[in-house]
């Protein structure tokens, strides 16, 4: 039987037995009440890491960013965001249902901010218009092909919001993709911000959770909204342990992801029919244009599927691939020898 390479994302990542064993293990409490150990523990490690004054477990990256910005913003204002961010056209627009705040999208380069259009896009008070609440960066840009947001970027960003009072929110749901790929540490990334949210699923393999970081008020305001949320947990020590070994043992391996998204590129541009620059792609993630197959996303996406690859579309025109933990340099030759035998059977 044809093994099935699943490429849709990173979030179809299995859990390594070290995981698995260290969930099986984990001493648990009740985390509402502030008893669990092992998530005080991983809490705790996150602030070691960024540097950042307290943080706080949240069952997903949406779910942190969401937390972020009702804890930043008041009802009627305004968050600042790239256009194709993450929080803007795939969080079911979570900030207008849940915060009554408006989301102003402005156009970046690659998925970065510039300071100089973030600033434009502040204006004085006015009756008229939403008061500017926070402002939001996305790194990795997950829309612009896993792009890491340079750091001197953030830092100007950051420098605009500190000008006018105005606290900056990273969603850094593959921030650790950008720190193996640029080199530059957690800590550098968020001094950038005043709040940070991370996945410790996706790449780094655990099952559940983001964990998002900031000063000690701000996260005791994310607290009581996660608990108005219904995202309080019991013995939630279980996926703390979890995200401790993600934390500690699986983001050096991300370069292997990175290799591997490369390794496909280079593949895929010899391919008739598929338009890829392996220039472009910077941590795991590959948008290919398939114009040239004379295909709709849909309609390849169905062919692959029959050959055993699992993609996901971008557009009618791009498809994306993810690679991530448990797809190998083996099975990237393979899915590529699978691909162009396909199009050879299809011309």
């Amino acid at each position: 039987m044809e093994v099935r390479i699943d490429l849709r994302s990173d979030t179809v990542t299995q859990q390594t037995e070290v995981m698995r064993r260290a969930m099986y293990e984990a001493k648990v409490g009740d985390d509402v009440y502030g008893e669990d150990p092992t998530m005080r523990r991983l809490e705790e490690l996150a602030c070691e890491m960024t540097g950042k004054e307290a943080a706080l477990f949240a069952t997903s990256g949406t779910q942190g960013n969401q937390l972020a910005i009702l804890s930043h913003c008041s009802i009627g204002q305004e968050v600042i965001a790239e256009e194709l961010s993450h929080i803007y056209t795939l969080e079911g627009a979570a900030p207008a249902a849940l915060a009554g705040v408006q989301v102003k999208p402005i156009a970046g380069f690659h998925g970065a901010l510039t300071a100089e259009a973030v600033e434009r896009a502040i204006h004085p008070h006015d009756i008229h218009k939403g008061d500017i609440g926070l402002i939001c960066m996305e790194n990795t840009h997950n829309q612009a092909g896993g792009r890491v947001i340079p750091l001197s970027k953030m830092k100007e960003v950051y420098q605009v919001g500190q000008k006018y009072n105005i606290p900056v929110h990273v969603d850094g749901a593959r921030i650790f993709n950008a720190m193996v790929a640029s080199g530059t540490s957690l800590k550098e990334y968020a001094a950038t911000c005043d709040s940070m949210q991370f996945c410790l699923s996706k790449g780094l393999a655990a099952p559940v959770g983001s964990l998002l970081v900031g000063s000690r008020p701000f996260i005791e305001r994310a607290r009581h909204w996660r608990k108005r949320m219904g995202g309080g947990l019991r013995q939630s020590g279980f996926l703390a342990a979890a995200g401790i070994v993600a934390l500690t043992e699986m983001v050096d391996r991300l370069a292997e992801d990175h290799m591997n998204a490369k390794r496909l590129a280079e593949g895929l541009q010899e391919i008739p029919g598929f338009q890829v620059n392996p220039a472009d792609i910077e941590t795991n993630i590959l948008l290919c244009d398939i114009t040239g197959t004379g295909m709709t996303s849909t309609q390849l996406i169905d062919q692959l599927h029959d050959v055993g690859i699992i993609a996901s579309a971008f557009n009618s025109n791009s498809i994306r691939f993810v690679t991530h933990h448990g797809i190998t340099a083996e099975m990237i030759d393979e899915a590529l020898l699978r691909i162009k035998h396909l199009m050879t059977i299809t011309a």
